[in-house]
């Protein structure tokens, strides 16, 4: 890398609506950061505008827009686009429905009052003094990064103008330049390196953009071929990062009348990419076959446990607050515990969220809930092992089931998912799925979504081998974005022609048990410190199950000797002859009698020839790990 040239000059990196108002920007904390150690001279500002924007219209309204991406992205294309007021409109009141609160506010209402503030925002911020503007744009930001770059640029025509992020990785960047003339230069990756090399060009060549040369990891309008040097270029190891620089959003909040309002939760990251990805061989399908979260990366690279625990005391003592959000895709597979171990150690009441694959063992599970874990979002995704392998997850409705019972054994909240029309998914994995349902019924309920096609994802890149004839933008692009613009940029979001309507079809009947499933789980858990509803207490001697029922009286059942020690050996799932192989002695007639007994009890899950108890131990620290 070249050397740096001093300069009196600032850099602002911005985010706009519509990422969680209370959490600083990762990605401007981690770039701010990493180019003051190499422009230690240089003025970096980090403008955190969804922040403006949520004090403006209220944080309640706030959230609940950033929870929908067609609903965030119509607010700031109905002040880009008018003329597409009309269909804007219909998808606004369409994504609006479950909302009371924002029908009630309205479309024109919302619109005025993010243009009054972004306005507000843009005026109060002297661009006049930078020498480069750059814009992350992630999911739900892309017409609010838009707006805010068309009134910057129009203003200030000769300033520099780069975007990046999560929702222009694949082949849409090159096409983005296409319909963004005000947009300058596009990072096709992580930022760090390509964006170093930038400013220090911008520097030495006065701030013109016309004079820079190629940069790895960045397109522009004067470098575009289709040469592999404009691939990523990204750090090979992310223990060279300093601390995220939260500073700028900190001193925001303390502006607000609001203050005190919420505390934030501060991301961190462990790893970039997904090791479950990189995990696979070159002849197999490359990661979950729906996933295209990891386009932004080449590889998988994680910090050390040391740094990652290090950080995390520093940011929180810095800033004063508890909550930290792992933003990792997924947890480290080989450090995960080892981080929680040690952070275990800090004498903070920390409390975590974090992603982790449904193959976590129950001791990491423990190990992180002691830490401080509260809430995981678990790669269940179905509760089909023949549509998990049609998703390539590595995993199975046991295995996934097991997961379930550990989180509510041990008092983690697992917000997770059950994908629904998945293409290629038939009857037998439907079938498969409601008969695992009626077993998973004392666990918290999955939150049912409908599989959306993503560019870039395995499923979009081999259509065929899903049952898809052709793929296309998401016709809601058509809504929001001008006909040139829509089909000029094959966006984030797709769309396709094959088996949906079948598969609307065949998982009604899932759908509707969901449902169900809520109700049922909100009625046994209806009394405060209710605990798991599926509970067992042991001793050396005997156990006793207890079993809440839904609108009926509760059940309990007590095992005592080789009962009890077998229902307690399948606390983690095991094979038939796993079981029989651990109690030589028994009669196999009769250990499958007893086995068969408890899973027609719901007491237990069989799925082909393994066996796992379902009650959840009331005093998980008593019972120890299963080797």
């Amino acid at each position: 890398m070249e050397k740096e040239q001093p300069s009196g000059d600032k850099v602002i990196l911005t985010s706009t609506p519509w990422p969680l108002f209370n959490y600083p920007s990762i990605q401007l904390g981690t770039l701010k950061a990493y180019l003051k150690t190499h422009f230690p001279d240089l003025t970096i500002e980090a403008h955190h505008l969804y922040l403006r924007v949520a004090e403006a219209i209220d944080y309640e309204a706030y959230r609940e827009i950033s929870k929908r991406t067609w609903l965030a992205e119509s607010i700031y294309a109905s002040l880009l686009y008018p003329r597409q007021l009309k269909s804007i409109k219909r998808v606004f009141e369409a994504e609006t429905k479950s909302s009371p609160l924002l029908r009630k506010i309205g479309l024109e209402n919302l619109s005025q009052t993010v243009e009054q503030v972004s306005d507000v925002c843009i005026a109060e911020t002297d661009w006049q003094k930078a020498s480069l503007a750059g814009f992350s744009i992630c999911l739900c930001q892309l017409t609010s990064a838009m707006f805010f770059i068309k009134k910057i640029k129009r203003n200030f025509p000769h300033l520099p103008i780069v975007i990046g992020g999560s929702t222009l990785a694949a082949e849409s960047a090159r096409q983005m330049l296409t319909v963004l003339p005000e947009v300058d230069f596009i990072v096709t990756g992580e930022g760090e390196l390509p964006l170093t090399q930038l400013v220090y060009h911008l520097r030495k060549n006065s701030r013109r953009a016309s004079k820079i040369p190629p940069i790895q990891g960045l397109i522009s309008r004067r470098a575009m071929p289709d040469s592999a040097f404009y691939s990523h270029w990204q750090m090979e190891d992310l223990n060279d990062l300093p601390i995220p620089d939260y500073d700028d959003y900190f001193r925001l909040l303390e502006k607000f009348k609001s203050n005190g309002a919420f505390f934030p939760t501060l991301p961190v990251e462990a790893s970039r990419g997904c090791w479950w990805k990189q995990a696979r061989s070159s002849q197999e399908q490359l990661g979950c076959a729906f996933c295209n979260l990891n386009l932004q990366w080449h590889g998988y690279r994680s910090k050390r446990a040391k740094q990652v625990v290090a950080e995390i005391d520093q940011l929180t003592s810095k800033y004063r607050t508890f909550s930290v959000a792992f933003m990792d895709n997924v947890l480290p597979g080989t450090t995960t515990k080892r981080i929680f171990v040690d952070l275990g150690k800090i004498p903070k009441d920390l409390r975590f969220f974090a992603e982790i694959r449904a193959a976590t063992s129950r001791e990491t599970l423990q190990v992180m809930r002691a830490a401080g874990i509260e809430e995981l979002q678990v790669g269940i995704e179905a509760l089909s092992t023949g549509l998990l392998k049609k998703m390539n997850k590595g995993t199975s409705a046991i295995q996934n089931l097991q997961t379930m019972k550990y989180c509510e054994e041990l008092g983690i909240s697992s917000n997770s998912n059950l994908i629904l029309y998945f293409p290629g998914s038939d009857e037998d994995d439907v079938k498969e799925t409601l008969r695992a349902l009626e077993f998973a019924l004392y666990f918290k309920p999955l939150k049912a979504v409908h599989f959306w096609l993503g560019l870039g994802s395995p499923v979009w890149l081999a259509p065929g081998a899903f049952g898809i004839r052709s793929t296309f933008n998401h016709p809601n692009y058509r809504a929001i974005f001008p006909a040139e613009i829509a089909d000029s940029v094959k966006f984030t979001i797709q769309a396709y022609r094959g088996d949906l309507r079948h598969q609307k079809k065949i998982w009604k009947p899932v759908k509707e048990q969901l449902k169900i499933w809520k109700e049922i789980y909100a009625d046994l858990h209806r009394y405060p410190r209710s605990g798991p509803a599926l509970s067992f207490r042991s001793s050396p001697e005997f156990m006793i199950i207890y079993q809440r029922e839904y609108k009926s009286a509760p059940l309990t059942h007590r095992l005592v000797g080789k009962s009890k020690d077998i229902y307690l050996h399948c606390g983690t799932h095991r094979s038939f002859r796993q079981i029989k192989g651990h109690f030589p002695s028994l009669d196999e007639k009769k250990l499958l009698s007893f086995l068969q007994m408890m899973v027609n009890k719901k007491l237990m899950f069989k799925e082909n020839d393994r066996y796992l108890s379902l009650a959840a131990a009331v005093n998980p620290k008593v019972v120890p790990t299963p080797p």
